[in-house]
């Protein structure tokens, strides 16, 4: 791709160029600003190269050599990259008259690439960041036969189909409006009702759970976050201070310190723990705009976040109880299918060899128990201990980054806090961190492409809609509604002059589970007759009937 371009554009400088996991990617300086029409030209060329099936060939070069050899072409970002490699030689593939820097390998020649796509152009920053030149970046996938590409394609298309940025707005859910800011979502009224769903459920199933409900400040003095370590290892995602009456507050990133404060306004006993304290706490972190994206990254977020403070040696079923509950969390969202990670120390950390040994250990020990399989991933933890994280897979077989259990003994000798044991002595805690959603904002987005934007009935911001099919049906039809509401239910009402097909199409557009069509038959049977999302037509129903269907189907939480 990149010989093409500087076929095409010979005045274009290269930058990166990568596989990925995904396909590849390359970032080119170049005046001419590239578009999707321009990537069938691009193709085209590279076909031409293939077609000649000129082999690759690596070479050596002393950096010295490299580095001359690029400046002499121009390529300025090749010899930033040349000056910082610490190796004395650095390799090089040319094919044809193209020679770029590669540490490969490669295949033999260009004639062995068989089924590729350019699919996107994009910006991207220097080296990811704002302060560097904005570059071109060109995407692309490459597979063994056509086969694979069209799967992939066909792939990508259903993607496309289930976007959340896209789906929110046809289904009236959120949205993001520049005059409040990038990153800052607003919950339409049909998207605030499939959260208040979700956090109901969540309530009910902590309150079960024995989790203790909190409610916390969005903000506090930036002295809470330099004793949690906060400003020395978590500073670049945190916004500037705000001066009130001469002291310097900070908008949280976190809900841990304040869940701190709370267990540390009473003596506790041994016997009082485990303390589990649980709060859907919004919190506010600084993500660089070039990575905002819809709900899945962004600067203002709600947790489902709990901390639990226990004993060393109830570690092991604390952690235990948590991947009990969270495997639950996930599997009545619909989420069956996930991958499990567990996250060592990293190179910056707090604590002694010997509490991250405990600590790694007990969640070692709480996987195994469970007999869940799971992969390590090294020097990936957080700087205040060990981490269990649960990637869940949608209906897609995507990988998701949802439930996260950590175990912390920096912010509880930070905030010094304890507990008396049995012997009258002061002992500190261990501190678990863990949310089973992530985030509400993030978790949304997640549901909207799982699930296409067709979500089962019990989350469906509208279970129902009624559709008349003349005037004369709307008194009748109100009275459906009333009852249906007073059961609880989530209803609209379509009592527009308009016929029928139309009024189905618009409820199937915004992919309501139900339909209940009112005519004269009816109103004189004293019925609703009721059809699918899907189109099937289920027949006619009584109201007694209908609510008991219903309530069956909510119970068991099943796609519909």
């Amino acid at each position: 791709m990149a010989h093409a371009v500087k076929e095409l554009f010979p005045n274009t400088k290269l930058a990166i160029g990568p596989a990925i996991p995904d396909g590849f990617y390359y970032d080119f300086d170049c005046d001419h600003s590239f578009t999707q029409e321009d990537l069938p030209r691009i193709e085209e060329k590279m076909k031409e190269i293939i077609k000649a099936n000129k082999p690759f060939t690596r070479k050596e070069l002393s950096k010295e050599e490299a580095i001359k050899f690029f400046q002499e072409s121009g390529e300025t970002y090749k010899v930033e990259l040349i000056s910082e490699i610490t190796d004395e030689t650095v390799s090089l593939y040319e094919e044809d008259n193209f020679i770029d820097l590669c540490r490969g390998p490669h295949l033999g020649s260009t004639g062995k690439i068989k089924a590729f796509k350019l699919l996107s152009v994009a910006g991207a920053y220097w080296r990811g960041n704002e302060k560097n030149k904005m570059l071109q970046r060109i995407y692309g996938v490459s597979f063994t036969t056509k086969d694979e590409l069209k799967k992939h394609l066909d792939f990508l298309e259903e993607v496309k189909k289930r976007d959340h940025r896209r789906l929110g707005k046809e289904l009236d859910l959120f949205s993001m409006n520049d005059e409040i800011g990038p990153g800052l979502v607003l919950w339409h009224p049909r998207g605030a009702a499939i959260r208040r769903v979700i956090e109901n459920f969540w309530l009910d199933e902590h309150h079960r759970a024995d989790y203790q409900i909190l409610y916390t400040p969005h903000m506090a003095k930036l002295d809470l976050w330099k004793k949690t370590g906060h400003l020395d290892f978590y500073r670049e995602n945190m916004y500037s201070p705000m001066e009130i009456e001469g002291l310097e507050y900070e908008i949280k990133p976190m809900n841990c310190p304040f869940h701190v404060s709370i267990f540390k306004s009473h003596l506790r006993s041994y016997r009082d723990l485990p303390v589990r304290f649980a709060e859907l706490g919004t919190v506010y972190r600084y993500e660089r705009s070039g990575v905002l994206h819809g709900l899945l990254r962004v600067r203002g977020f709600t947790q489902d976040d709990a901390h639990i403070f226990c004993r060393e040696d109830q570690i092991e079923d604390e952690v235990l109880r948590v991947l009990e509950f969270t495997l639950f969390i996930l599997k009545t969202f619909g989420f069956s299918d996930y991958d499990i990670y567990l996250s060592t120390r990293p190179e910056k950390y707090v604590g002694t060899d010997e509490a991250w040994k405990k600590a790694t250990g007990a969640l070692e020990n709480a996987l195994a128990h469970k007999g869940l399989n799971y992969e390590v991933d090294p020097g990936e933890g957080v700087f205040y201990g060990p981490k269990i994280d649960i990637k869940v897979r949608d209906s897609l077989g995507r990988q998701w980054q949802c439930s996260t259990i950590q175990v912390d003994f920096n912010v509880p000798e930070r905030l010094d806090i304890n507990y008396r044991g049995a012997d009258s002595k002061e002992y500190r805690p261990i501190m678990i961190h863990r949310a089973l959603m992530g985030s509400l904002e993030r978790f949304f987005g997640v549901l909207i492409e799982h699930y296409g934007g067709a979500f089962p009935l019990w989350l469906s911001p509208v279970q129902i809609s009624l559709l008349t099919i003349s005037e004369r049906h709307v008194e009748y039809c109100s009275g459906i509604r009333k009852s249906l509401i007073n059961e609880g239910f989530r209803v609209d009402m379509d009592e527009e002059n308009e016929k029928i097909g139309y009024k189905i199409r618009k409820a199937a557009v915004l992919k309501t589970p139900y339909m209940c069509i009112i005519g004269d038959k009816e109103m004189e049977n004293n019925t609703v007759n009721i059809r699918k999302r899907n189109g099937e037509n289920i027949g006619e129903m009584s109201l007694e009937k209908l609510t008991a269907f219903l309530r069956e189907e909510i119970s068991i939480r099943r796609e519909s």
